[in-house]
């Protein structure tokens, strides 16, 4: 499948490489074309990746539109490119986000225009170019192209401490990525080739001790970007501190990537490690899901609120891969659209008031319904889908973690339970603080509503909202074999019984049997289907 002649994987990664160019041409002093030309291309990009939509399988479990071609030959890389359903709902998510982010900074951005959006472009390159990457090599670059837009974002459009916060957020990142070039390197040095499917298809894994060394070393550079605590540090002061853009894509993005790390590499390629490590990765969610609601509670900033939110709501994210069940790690992988989408838009709601008042003190407003009823609505439901209300987004995919936990074990579904109660405390508690009460502070008597183009940005994020969390097939269908596929090679015991069952030939007709004595006959089966033994 192919885009103008090009095939549609090169095309969506380097289509805003065109974009930039596009940029460039335009005169600077012509800020509005500079910004409509940005618009356009990011809008461009997300149709062009909806394209995979039509070639797209989702009955294959393998790799689709695989691009292949030899890069650097001196070192045995690969231009190999590849998706399958969990690559492709996290695509159509990057390059959503994208525009709407762009869309966003109409009236946000003044300054250095020009720039600001060719790196938003270029930032785009690496995203996209990490969830498509198959050669460890490739994979690693794109995972570098990214830091330099996003320390550029931060570091010039950012905040008062801007620089600290761009060069934490660096340091941080940087160091990860080290510790995971060494692991790739260890591996290229065991299996001789870059190649993830080649890997794969070898059916070994690593010795027991080198496969643990390794995993932690991958572990280190995905945990800082998911982030896990304690390696959370540097989010607070990079959501703060970036502009509302590089906030959106930051949290709706870049937070996921780590995350997708783990399931792409760290699970199938370390399966033994995996399971080695699951005491002490869950224990580190369960704290990251209890501390970050807490810390959110303590918060002034609304910005900040949010941030340390995004701890807490990766932490559910990361529950739910390190279970090992279908269910749970289908609900972690839509947590992560749906963290995206409910996060990406609060940013832009903070965003949209920061504008108006350039303060994010929680403090300095109350009563603001009277004056925004639109922007109070779509506030709501943007709350609601945060905290998990049934019908919204946020509910699906933690009801399908907290499911897929308990059949490993219940005290994992009960701690976590607690940070979805917190949740709804510290946001509730937002909510009523901004929109309810009196309006007593004069600078928000004059506030205006949403304008045309604010609200057009909270359309396609209330929609999915709406979709995943009242008709989630089409999304969960795309999940299943990608995801049986992963559990198959980290937790074979779950199959082993449906697998047993499928095999056996089809039973004969015989004489009815009574309730009382065909009910325990079926429900030990059940609940042995439904368990995941960790070892």
């Amino acid at each position: 499948m192919s885009i103008l002649g090009i095939p549609i994987l090169t095309f969506i990664v380097f289509f805003p490489v065109a974009g930039v160019l596009a940029v460039l041409a335009v005169p600077g002093a012509r800020k509005n074309a500079v910004r409509l030309t940005a618009i356009v291309v990011t809008a461009l990009e997300f149709l062009a990746t909806l394209g995979l939509l039509i070639g797209f399988n989702p009955a294959a479990g393998d790799m689709q539109f695989v691009e292949r071609a030899d890069w650097i030959k001196a070192v045995h890389a690969q231009y190999l490119l590849g998706i399958d359903g969990i690559s492709l709902v996290l695509i159509l998510l990057t390059s959503l986000l994208t525009f709407l982010a762009t869309l966003s900074s109409w009236k946000a951005v003044e300054n250095r225009l020009k720039e600001y959006y060719i790196f938003i472009l270029l930032l785009e390159v690496g995203m996209v170019g990490v969830f498509v990457s198959l050669d460890l090599v490739l994979f690693y670059v794109f995972w570098e192209v990214m830091l330099v837009p996003m320390y550029f974002l931060i570091g010039i459009w950012g905040g008062e401490r801007r620089l600290y916060a761009a060069i934490k957020f660096f340091l941080y990142t940087l160091f990860g990525s080290v510790m995971m070039l060494v692991a790739i390197l260890v591996l290229y040095a065991h299996y001789h080739t870059f190649d993830v499917l080649a890997i794969m298809q070898t059916g070994t894994f690593l010795p027991a001790a080198l496969q643990t060394g390794v995993f932690l070393a991958f572990f280190l550079g995905f945990a800082i970007k998911v982030p896990m605590f304690p390696f959370h540090t540097w989010l607070p002061d990079a959501h703060v501190e970036a502009p509302t853009a590089g906030s959106v894509i930051l949290a709706g993005v870049l937070l996921k990537m780590g995350a997708y790390g783990f399931v792409r590499f760290s699970l199938p390629l370390f399966p033994e490690a995996s399971r080695k490590f699951v005491p002490l990765i869950v224990v580190l969610a369960l704290i990251s899901i209890v501390y970050g609601a807490l810390v959110s509670l303590m918060q002034k900033d609304m910005k900040k609120l949010i941030a340390y939110s995004s701890v807490s709501h990766m932490g559910f994210v990361m529950l739910g891969i390190f279970t090992f069940s279908p269910m749970a790690l289908k609900g972690a992988v839509l947590q992560m659209i749906n963290h995206g989408i409910s996060t990406g838009a609060l940013f832009l709601i903070v965003g949209i008031i920061y504008e108006r008042r350039h303060t994010r003190l929680i403090s300095e407003f109350g009563g603001l319904s009277a004056r925004m009823p639109v922007y109070a609505a779509v506030f709501l439901i943007i709350t609601m889908s945060s905290i998990g209300l049934p019908g919204l987004n946020g509910f699906i995919g933690e009801f399908m973690i907290l499911m897929g936990a308990w059949t490993v074990n219940p005290v994992w579904t009960a701690v976590a339970a607690t940070g979805i109660i917190l949740g709804a405390a510290y946001m509730l508690w937002l909510y009523q603080r901004v929109m309810f009460g009196k309006l007593e502070n004069p600078a928000n008597q004059g506030l205006r509503d949403l304008t045309v183009r604010e609200f057009a940005t909270f359309v396609p994020l209330i929609v999915l909202a709406f979709w995943i969390g009242i008709f989630p097939k089409p999304f969960l269908d795309v999940l299943d074999k990608p995801v049986e596929k992963i559990v198959r090679i980290v937790n074979p015991d779950y199959y082993k019984d449906i697998d047993a069952r499928a095999a056996l030939p089809a039973a004969a007709p015989s004489s009815p049997v009574p309730a009382d004595a065909g009910g325990p006959t079926k429900g030990p089966a059940v609940r042995r289907a439904g368990q995941s033994e960790v070892r």
